[in-house]
C-alpha cells in the first residue's frame, strides 16, 4: 500500500481499508493504447487513467472513540480556576473577530441526541468470502432499502447479509464503482420499519466541525465515536494487482475509524451524513488518531448512480504518465527534477486538444504541485466533468501552461471491459470468469487426481 502523497504526514503510516476481514496471501493510465517508455528512463510502469477492476482486499473499519472522563477533569479545572472562558482574537485582512470560548458551553447531550439519531440507520454488513469471512458497516440510504457502503467491504463476496435491529437480511448487490470504493446493496426488510439516514451537505464542513463515526469496529455492533474535522481534501490513490483505488477530497478526522467501520456512516452535529467512513493511517492495524472518510456528497451522488442503473464516470484527461525524480531526470537531460512526464497523449483526448504533447513534464493541475504520476491522476479525479483546469508543463526549459475542460471516462470503461471481460483461446473467446474457473478446476483436479 503506498503512503499519502499528498495530505496525510507519511509519518503517520500507510493507510489502510476499514472492513474486518482475513487477509489474503500477499500478492495511473489516463487513457489510450500501451504508452512507450522514454529512452533510459526509469523502468517504473507509466501511470494512466483506468477503470480499476477491483480494489484492496485489506482491513479497515472505526473504533468507538471515548471521551468519559473528559467532562470531570473540565469540572476539576474550571473549579481550580485553571480553566475558564477564553478569548482570541482572529485577524482576516483588515479585520479583526473576536471570539469568546468557553469550555462550559460543551453539551453531551448533543452527543446523545446525534447518537440516538444517527445508530438507527446504521448497519453491520456481514460477507463470506472464498478465503472466509468478513464483515463492515452500511448506511440506509433510502425506504427501498438501498445501503450504501463500500466496495471493498463487499468485493469478491459469495454471500452478503445484514444485522440491523437484531435480525439478520439477505443483501443483493445493486452495484459498485471500484475506483471510487463506493457500493450500494439493497435489502429486502419485509415491510420492517427502517430509518433512511438524513442527508448532510459535504461542501459545507470546515476544519474544526464536531462529528461521529458510527459503525462496527472489530464487529462491535451499533458503536459511535465523537471527534472534529481534521483537514479536507486529503487525497491517496491505493493499488494491487489489478487495478487503483483513487481516494480524493478525503475527510481526515479523529473520530475513531478501526477495521469494521467501512462503510458506516460520518454525520454531523444534526445527525446529518456527511461522509462514509473508509480509511485510517497507521503504522498498526489499529486507529492512531488519522481516520478518512469519502465526502458524503459524491458517495450519495455515486449511489444515485448505481441506482438508476447508470454508469458512473469521472474526470478525465487522457494521457499516460511516469513519475520524474533527481536521477531520471539527470539521466534524460530534463529541466525539472519532479514532476509527471508525459509518455502518451491519447488522439482526441482533453489533454490533446488542450496541446499536451509527449516529453511535457507536468508540473500542476489545477493550482496544486504536481511531484508524481500518482499525484497527477488524483489531481485530475479531484476535478469534475466538465471542469477547465490549467495545466502547467515544462516543454524542455521553457514553462508553459494550458486551460484543459475535462472530460468523462465512460468510453475508456467501455473499452476496457469490453478487453477485459473475454479473451481468444484456441480461436474461441472465452470469459475472464470461466477461464479462472476452469484453470481453479484445473489445480484441483491435478492436486486430487483420484477423487479423494
Amino acid at each position: 500500500m503506498t503512503e499519502y502523497p499528498y495530505g496525510a504526514p507519511a509519518s503517520q503510516g500507510p493507510s489502510q481499508p476499514t472492513e474486518q476481514r482475513p487477509t489474503p496471501p500477499a500478492t495511473g493510465h489516463m487513457g489510450g493504447d500501451q504508452p512507450q517508455t522514454p529512452p533510459n528512463f526509469s523502468p517504473e510502469k507509466p501511470k494512466k487513467e483506468k477503470k480499476p477492476r477491483r480494489t484492496l482486499k485489506t482491513l479497515l473499519v472505526g473504533l468507538l472513540g471515548g471521551v468519559l472522563g473528559a467532562g470531570a477533569l473540565t469540572g476539576v479545572l474550571m473549579l481550580t480556576g485553571l480553566v475558564g472562558p477564553a478569548s482570541t482574537q482572529v485577524v482576516s485582512g483588515d479585520a479583526t473577530q473576536q471570539i469568546t470560548i468557553d469550555p462550559a458551553d460543551e453539551d453531551t447531550t448533543v452527543a446523545n441526541a446525534v447518537a440516538a439519531k444517527a445508530l438507527p440507520s446504521v448497519v453491520t454488513v456481514y460477507c463470506t468470502f472464498p478465503e472466509g469471512e468478513g464483515m463492515g458497516s452500511g448506511v440506509i440510504y433510502d425506504t427501498d432499502g438501498n445501503i450504501i457502503t463500500n466496495n471493498h467491504v463487499i468485493e469478491d463476496a459469495e454471500s452478503i447479509s445484514v444485522s440491523y435491529n437484531g435480525k439478520s437480511y439477505d443483501a443483493t448487490l445493486m452495484g459498485t464503482d471500484p475506483s471510487s470504493d463506493v457500493a450500494v446493496i439493497h435489502v429486502d426488510f419485509g415491510g420492517d420499519e427502517v430509518t433512511p439516514i438524513e442527508h448532510g451537505d459535504s461542501d459545507a464542513l470546515q476544519v474544526g466541525d464536531w462529528v461521529m463515526s458510527v459503525g462496527s469496529p472489530f464487529g462491535l455492533e451499533n458503536s459511535v465515536s465523537q471527534g472534529i474535522v481534521s483537514a479536507l481534501s486529503r487525497s491517496t490513490l491505493l493499488e494491487n494487482s489489478t487495478g487503483n483505488t483513487l481516494y480524493t477530497n478525503l475527510i481526515q478526522t479523529d473520530a475513531t475509524i478501526n477495521p469494521g467501520n467501512s462503510g458506516g456512516a460520518l454525520v454531523d452535529a444534526e445527525g446529518k451524513l456527511v461522509g462514509i467512513c473508509t480509511l485510517f493511517s497507521s503504522d498498526t492495524e489499529s486507529f492512531a488518531g488519522i481516520g478518512y472518510a469519502i465526502p458524503g456528497n459524491y458517495a450519495m451522488e455515486i449511489a444515485d448512480k448505481v441506482i438508476a442503473g447508470e454508469t458512473v464516470t469521472h474526470a478525465y484527461i487522457g494521457l499516460s504518465m511516469q513519475t520524474v525524480t533527481a536521477a531520471n531526470a539527470l539521466r534524460n537531460g530534463l529541466s525539472v527534477e519532479e514532476g509527471a512526464y508525459v509518455v502518451e497523449v491519447t488522439e482526441g483526448s482533453p489533454a490533446a486538444e488542450a496541446g499536451i504533447e509527449v516529453g511535457d513534464v507536468i508540473t500542476s493541475i489545477g493550482g496544486e504541485a504536481i511531484s508524481s504520476a500518482d499525484g497527477a491522476i488524483l489531481a485530475v479525479r479531484s476535478h469534475d466533468i466538465g471542469d477547465t483546469v490549467e495545466v502547467v508543463v515544462m516543454r524542455g526549459d521553457q514553462e508553459r501552461t494550458f486551460e484543459v475542460t475535462l472530460g468523462s471516462d465512460e468510453a475508456l470503461q467501455q473499452e476496457q471491459t469490453s478487453e477485459e471481460e473475454t479473451v481468444n483461446l484456441n480461436g474461441q473467446e472465452i470469459s475472464v470468469e470461466d477461464l479462472m474457473r476452469l484453470y481453479e478446476q484445473y489445480q484441483q483436479e491435478r492436486s486430487n487426481p483420484f477423487g479423494r
